[in-house]
Order: structure tokens, then C-alpha cells, then sequence
């Protein structure tokens, strides 16, 4: 009875006090506001990259040209030979699927209307291995690249700045370097912001691209390509296929022991445990920020009970000639700032 009497008297005093109880409060609100705020931009955050690392598989390989450290001797190129020894599933059992590419940026234009973007000469499997869904119309087949036939695959935000819209631009013809294309498929959006986003690519038959669109470089007589992707068997032998596309194109390298690797091994399960990390640090680093708002708020709350204890020290007087003990003023004042931070809160 007496603790909720206490209450009863604390939010008389509150309603009294309209204005100061206001202002009290406002650093609560503030604190709990930018708690909640930064926690959400960091929960956010740690969301969307994780999703859009896992919108390409956590079974994902990605093998580039060149060394992660400078100075490192040997070639710092990729051949078709060597995605052909890979794909080769008797000697690499981990690995399931390899998909050789060439790109380049490069200049896409229909009519008047000219757009740069990043084509890549692929192969049929490369969709799947990079889990890319076709929207409208379809990806090239094998023997349409066997062929040379000249066809492209844009992704969305390609074909909306050239044609428009997805819609208008599937069986249109685009011209590349002055070579002419027929859109036969237009992804669907990727969504996110992917450090090489799919929206924004065209995909060609990887020979076409690597001939006489691109005329990329030969290294002892084999067509030179900038990354191979690669689907392993299972998430959970990653990192026996590391091993073995490690060892695989070491030895085609000629790579002596003292040597570093000429070539970039990207393992997307490790990059999703990196980026988690990372996040978790972000989210706990941006609460911390917010718990320092809420503190003040704190301590803001503190100071105006204080002066609120010197301002009604006649009230305190007359309290205790009535007869109310240290205890009952000390919880009075308690329980008026506990009402204020709940309702700040």
C-alpha cells in the first residue's frame, strides 16, 4: 500500500511539473531512441551483406588471375587449360562444377542510346554455379557457343538503360565493338549492392569473347582468362577443394615450394565468416554510441532530481514534521525518477 502510494504521489508530482518533467525525460527518450536506432542500422547492415553473400552460394570458389601479395614471382595468368584440369572430377572429387570466364568493360549501344558495362565471356554452367536466374527468355546453350553465335544475356538494370525496360529489350539487337548481338535472355534483378553486381553485366559465349571480340592474350598457345567460378561438391568440403585447386594449378604453374601463388583462391563460406565478424563488430560498436546517449540521458535524470531535492526542501520539511522518515523521502524521490525513466524509455 505504502509503495503504491508512493507511485500516486510521484505522478502527481510529474503532472505538476510538466515542463521539467519534459525536459528530464527528453534525454531518456533521446538515448533509448539512438540505442534502438544504431542496433537496427547494424543488425541491417550485417543482414543485407549477409545476404547478398549467400545469394551466390556459400559452396562458391572464385579463382582470379594474379597474387594476393605483391612481389610474388611466376605468371600471373589463368588458361583454359587449366579450368579444363580442374573440371577434370576424377583428380578434384570436391569440386563439382567449373566455369572459365573473360571480361571486359566495355561500350553497349543501341541506336543513339550508349551504356558502359562490364561483358563476360561465359559458360553455359556459369548461371548456375553463380545462381543466376534468367527473368525473361533464357541463357545460351552449348552449342549456340560452340557455334559462335552472337548472343547476350543482359542483366536488369543493363537493359532497362538501353532498352527501357527488361520487356523491350529481349530479341532486340545491340551492337558491341562494332559486332552485332541478339538479347535472347534478361536476368532477374539481383537486388542488394553485390561488389560486381549481375544487374548491371552482359554475358556472352565465353570463345566469341575471348576471339574476336575481346582478342585476349594466349599464354604458351592457350586462350588467357581472368577468373575461374567453381561450385564445390558440398559446403562442407570447401576446403578440401581450396586444397586441391591449390595444388592443381601449382603444379601446372610450375611453382617451386619458395614460391608464392600467381593466382587468388576467394572462398565464399570464409568471406560469409568474415563478413559476420565484421558486422558483429559494427552492430556492437554503433550500440555502444547509443549506450553512451542513454548514459547521459542518465545522468541528465540524475542532476534534475537533484535540484529538485534543493527545490523542495520546504516540501521535504514539512514531510518529516509530519512524520515521514530519511527512507520514505529517499524512496519518494526513487520511485519519481524511476516513473521518468520508464516513461522516457
Amino acid at each position: 500500500m505504502k509503495l503504491a502510494r508512493y507511485f500516486r504521489v510521484a505522478i502527481v508530482s510529474i503532472i505538476a511539473h510538466k515542463l521539467r518533467s519534459i525536459l528530464t525525460m527528453l534525454g531518456i527518450i533521446i538515448g533509448v531512441a539512438a540505442v534502438l536506432t544504431t542496433m537496427g542500422i547494424g543488425s541491417g547492415a550485417a543482414a543485407s551483406i549477409t545476404a547478398d553473400i549467400e545469394s551466390t552460394g556459400t559452396n562458391l570458389l572464385t579463382v582470379n588471375a594474379g597474387a594476393s601479395t605483391a612481389g610474388s614471382s611466376g605468371s600471373s595468368t589463368l588458361t583454359m587449360g587449366d579450368a579444363t584440369a580442374l573440371a577434370d572430377r576424377s583428380i578434384h572429387q570436391a569440386l563439382a562444377e567449373v566455369a572459365p570466364e573473360y571480361g571486359a568493360s566495355v561500350e553497349l549501344s543501341v541506336g543513339d542510346t550508349e551504356s558502359q558495362n562490364q561483358v563476360v565471356g561465359v559458360t553455359p554452367v556459369y548461371a548456375a554455379i553463380r545462381n543466376l536466374e534468367v527473368a525473361l527468355g533464357r541463357f545460351f546453350t552449348e552449342e549456340e557457343m560452340n557455334d559462335l553465335q552472337r548472343l547476350i544475356v543482359l542483366g536488369s538494370t543493363a537493359a532497362d538503360d538501353l532498352f527501357g525496360s527488361p520487356e523491350a529489350a529481349l530479341n532486340q539487337p545491340l551492337r558491341i565493338k562494332g559486332e552485332t548481338f541478339q538479347v535472347v535472355g534478361v536476368l532477374a534483378e539481383s537486388g542488394g549492392s553485390r561488389f560486381t553486381s549481375s544487374d548491371t553485366q552482359a554475358f556472352v559465349p565465353l570463345p566469341l569473347a575471348q576471339g574476336r571480340l575481346f582478342n585476349a592474350p594466349r599464354y604458351r598457345g592457350d586462350y588467357t582468362i581472368t577468373a575461374i567460378s567453381i561450385k564445390g561438391a558440398d559446403s562442407d568440403s570447401l576446403d578440401a577443394a581450396e586444397l586441391q585447386i591449390e595444388r592443381t594449378l601449382r603444379l601446372r604453374h610450375g611453382l617451386g615450394p619458395d614460391d608464392d601463388n600467381d593466382f587468388t583462391i576467394f572462398n565464399q563460406a570464409s568471406l560469409l565468416d568474415i563478413a559476420s565478424s565484421i558486422s558483429q563488430t559494427l552492430t556492437v560498436f554503433l550500440g555502444s554510441i547509443g549506450a553512451v546517449s542513454l548514459l547521459v540521458g542518465g545522468i541528465g535524470i540524475m542532476n534534475i532530481m537533484l535540484v529538485s531535492v534543493t527545490e523542495r526542501t520546504r516540501e521535504i520539511g514539512l514531510r518529516k514534521a509530519l512524520g515521514a522518515h530519511d527512507s520514505d523521502i529517499l524512496l519518494q524521490f526513487l520511485i519519481e525518477s524511476l516513473v521518468l525513466t520508464a516513461l522516457g524509455g
